[in-house]
């Protein structure tokens, strides 16, 4: 065999579409005229199995259930409950356990129905394909179609597998969801080179697009997973499952705090024998210790701040799959969104009408025409009117009157001037019953115009659309307000120069025409009147600007990463306000491709604010390249195109109505109502959140530590215990949660959307606020640490003096949540005191003191006596002295303070 004949065989086989279809027919073993025999496609089926994509698997009850319990800090409290009733502490141990399981209860309960409304998002129902079997045409389940198959397929049928069409009548589809493309493809027959775009393979109709115009058949090229679809699924399922930036920051922070209590048994041991306490006595001790060191109430109140802002969210139409997703977005620093059907409504309208006598608006919250400022009725037989009623006759949509439960259907710009016309009340069915239709010449791209003509009692109505430049040509007179008038080259050349301007705006236009003949086999195209033109957009979402305007004040970065060209994202940038300069931002998704990419390649990528011509591959690797140098990325986008980048994302967000099926389950959260305003009001929440967060965590860790403090201050001044073990867990698992859940539940400050986002690498508890917790926890004890020195010198006997440490405490505890007011905020009026649940947890936590001092049973337990009127008035000194000292060092800290020196 020759050279030339091995590299001939080696060659790979050609892609479909660049084959004639009698070649496909003949692969694929099929007669075009008659499909697969029955036989033949349940052997086929068998083969190749069922038409399905591979979806993520959703998680199960249990799975969603031992979740709850992978917690370091879960895991330390665990331990401890086994210590405890080793030990025989039994009230301990089922104290311990009862904080896990009710944490475990709040966080199943929200998850499990976060779960079920993202299942509730899936498509219901099963879809059908119509295909040839046995030379019969049947609807089958899509499931059902095989490689081989014919299908038949008409306006308004989703389409369910790849398919190689050999027929195409005036066949258009949308393909939005996998290129971009707000406007839909027209289809036909011939091939096209191998080298072609998806977008350009215009024989092939892709599974999860649908057809808006015309009909045709073709035959199956490709079924479920092996399917232009079912590749981009399987990038979704390759791309890694991302842990939160807030799980990861507590996952750091119980690690820090499970060294620590390791830390504390190891040094209280010694320390209590040396003191001469019994080695059971120092090990419980040290134990207790040990879990007072571990903010019990820290997956509680987290979980319950992280429910709260989720339901929060969902008042507001944004659902949230993943409790902890919805922090990750107040540290969001980077948001990639798609264009179409994302910044922008997928749905093109009619925003102008150029006249003879001037530039007719469409406002879009007004159903009127206006003409410099007034309002122009459409009148019979005004220019206004009869171009409106060409763009209805000349058109194969439908808006389905009188059927609110159906959606229009056909070509988006027809669709367009339906509804345009509908301002003036002209519909179909009514111009059908006065103009019905004689024939039609179908859109022809060499002509680029299209024609119907009409009977009436005059003769025949011709009414032509295209495009300005190819129907102008064809155009003899144009209509004024006086009647129609000669359309010379001096005339032709204003319109064009009209045209141009509009499509420098990014304006689609269609040219409006007609004439009257008395015979349908005249030709259409010669001897028109223009009657004007239509200017249309595929208008940005309402909020999308004000929404971009308020992530710039947040210090976030939002770019466009869509399929189409360059000019066409340019256009919509500018129009939402994404950039002023749009070519001086935008980068080719093929700049992408470049590996390795480096030196000002990168730097351009990387400070792009439009990334055009963008494909699933080139969205994946922009959000790992942006994430690699430290950003925090969301991926906004509602088609099959985002899926991969969304599960990549630190957050990945979806539209609920307009989103696919594959996009959503590649996301954490949904926008319900698809707004993108909803963003920012997940960006204040996550920032607010993680606020909380970090406030009851400094709140818990410094109470906790002033309990260590105070023991261990005890045992090195020789003194008797002046907590017992059962006292400590009752403050931590009682006292302490309540006013941290009130933190947890703030409104956070008002000015939370105007500071750059956290760094990506910031911990929960930065080095500040961990000398913060250092120098709280030392001024609680050191104060109590007196109360019950001073209790001992007095004579009143260790019991009553440790119950005099353990009331100031708790009441100082309390007390200190006032001190966690930001320096220079009023002292009155501010984020703590205006907390309606810091004031009920105030109430609570006084309600449970008094019981654990005068009820007798739980006194009995805790140990606790009595302290009588002199204990109060010592508790008294020694549960506000913190409280007072630190507001002066708040207000030392103030800016009025700084001022003054």
């Amino acid at each position: 065999m020759s050279e030339a004949s091995q590299a001939a065989a080696n060659k790979p086989p050609a892609p479909p579409w660049a084959l004639d279809v009698r070649v496909i027919a003949q692969t694929a073993g099929v007669d075009p005229e008659r499909g697969l025999s029955a036989r033949e496609a349940r052997r086929r089926l068998q083969r190749y199995g069922p038409n399905r994509l591979h979806h993520r698997a959703r998680r199960s009850v249990l799975a969603v259930l031992l979740a709850q319990f992978k917690s370091i800090i879960i895991l330390l409290l665990a331990v401890a409950a086994l210590l405890a009733f080793a030990f025989g502490d039994n009230v301990e141990g089922t104290a311990v356990l009862a904080v896990i399981f009710l944490n475990a209860m709040l966080g199943f309960g929200m998850e499990l129905r976060a779960l079920r409304s993202m299942d509730a998002l899936r498509l219901l129902g099963s879809v059908e394909a119509t295909v040839l079997r046995d030379g019969e045409a049947q609807k089958i389940s899509a499931a059902k179609v095989v490689p081989g198959d014919v299908l038949l397929v008409e306006a308004g049928d989703r389409i369910t597998t790849d398919m190689r069409l050999f027929e195409a009548n005036r066949l258009k589809a949308d393909e939005s969801t996998l290129t971009g493309e707000s406007l839909p493809a027209s289809k036909h027959c011939a091939a096209v080179p191998e080298a072609a775009p998806l977008a350009e393979r215009s024989c092939l109709l892709y599974k999860g697009t649908h057809v808006t115009r015309g009909s045709g058949a073709g035959i199956a090229v490709a079924t479920g997973m092996n399917t232009e679809l079912g590749r981009i699924s399987a990038l979704v399922a390759e791309a890694p499952d991302e842990t939160t930036p807030l799980e990861r920051r507590l996952s750091g922070l119980g690690a820090r705090l499970t060294w620590l209590s390791f830390a504390i048994v190891l040094a209280l041991v010694p320390l209590g024998l040396a003191a001469g306490r019994g080695l059971v006595e120092v090990v419980k001790l040290a134990v207790v210790l040990a879990v007072a060191s571990v903010p019990e109430g820290l997956p509680i109140v987290a979980t319950i701040a992280l429910a709260r802002g989720m339901r929060r969210m969902a008042q507001r139409n944004v659902l949230i799959e993943r409790l902890a997703a919805v922090e990750t977005l107040g540290a969001t620093t980077c948001i990639f969104s798609d264009k179409t059907g994302t910044l922008t409504e997928n749905c093109m309208r009619v925003e102008s009408i150029l006249l003879e006598q001037g530039e007719v608006l469409l406002p879009p919250d007004r159903s009127i025409f206006e003409l410099e400022g007034q309002p122009l009725e459409a009148e019979p037989q005004s220019t206004l009117r009869r171009l409106l009623e060409v763009g209805v006759l000349c058109s194969n949509a439908s808006l389905h009157h009188g059927h609110a439960d159906e959606q229009a259907v056909g070509d988006p710009l027809e669709i367009a001037l339906l509804v345009a016309a509908d301002r003036a009340g002209i519909t179909e069915a009514d111009l059908d019953g006065v103009w019905p239709e004689v024939r039609e010449e179908a859109f022809d791209p060499s002509t680029r115009m299209m024609a119907t003509l009409h009977r009436s009692a005059e003769g025949i109505r011709v009414a032509v659309k295209g495009a300005p430049e190819a129907v102008l040509a064809v155009c003899e007179r144009v209509a004024t307000p006086s009647g129609a008038r000669d359309l010379d080259d001096a005339a032709r050349d204003a319109w064009l120069e009209r045209c141009q301007e509009a499509a420098r705006e990014g304006q689609r236009l269609l040219t409006a025409a007609e004439k009257l003949v008395s015979h349908s086999d005249e030709p259409a195209y010669a001897g028109l009147t223009l009657l004007g033109i239509f200017a249309m957009r595929d208008p940005p979402r309402v909020g999308v600007r004000d929404a971009l305007q308020a992530c710039r004040a947040a210090g976030i970065r939002v770019a466009m990463a869509t399929g189409d060209l360059a000019e066409t994202a340019a256009h919509i940038a500018k129009q939402v306000g994404l950039c002023e300069n749009p070519s001086a931002w935008t980068v080719q998704g093929s700049q992408l491709d470049a590996d390795p990419l480096e030196g000002e390649a990168l730097g351009a990528v990387l400070r792009a604010q439009i990334v055009a011509r963008c494909s699933p591959e080139h969205k994946l690797r922009l959000v790992q390249l942006h994430q690699q140098h430290g950003e925090v990325v969301a991926m906004i986008g509602d088609g099959v195109n985002d899926a991969p980048a969304l599960k990549r994302a630190d957050i990945g967000v979806a539209l609920g109505r307009r989103g696919t099926q594959v996009a959503r389950e590649a996301s954490d959260m949904v926008l319900r109502d698809d707004s993108f305003a909803g963003i920012i009001l997940a960006i204040e929440q996550g920032r607010i959140i993680f606020d909380n967060i970090r406030n009851f965590v400094v709140y818990l860790l410094a109470t906790n530590a002033s309990e260590i403090l105070l023991v261990a201050g005890a045992t090195l001044c020789g003194l008797p215990l002046p907590l017992y073990p059962l006292q400590i867990l009752y403050l931590n698992l009682l006292a302490d949660v309540f006013p941290a859940l009130a933190l947890g539940l703030g409104d956070g400050r008002p000015d939370v959307l105007s500071r750059p986002p956290r760094p990506r690498l910031e911990p929960v508890l930065t080095r500040s606020h961990w000398r913060s917790i250092a120098a709280w926890s030392a001024l609680l004890s050191l104060s109590v640490l007196a109360c019950f020195a001073t209790a001992l010198l007095l004579g009143w006997g260790p019991q009553r003096a440790a119950s005099v440490a353990f009331v100031a405490l708790a009441i100082g505890q309390v007390l200190h949540v006032f001190n966690l007011r930001r320096p220079g905020a009023p002292l009155l009026v501010n984020a703590i005191t205006t907390n309606r649940w810091i004031w009920a947890a105030l109430a609570v936590c006084g309600l449970l003191i008094l019981l654990a001092v005068y009820l007798p049973g739980l006194a009995s337990v805790l140990k606790v006596v009595e302290p009588g009127a002199e204990g109060w008035g010592l508790i008294a000194i020694g549960a506000c002295l913190p409280l007072l000292l630190g507001q002066l060092y708040l207000w030392y800290r103030s800016p009025a303070a700084k001022r003054l020196a």
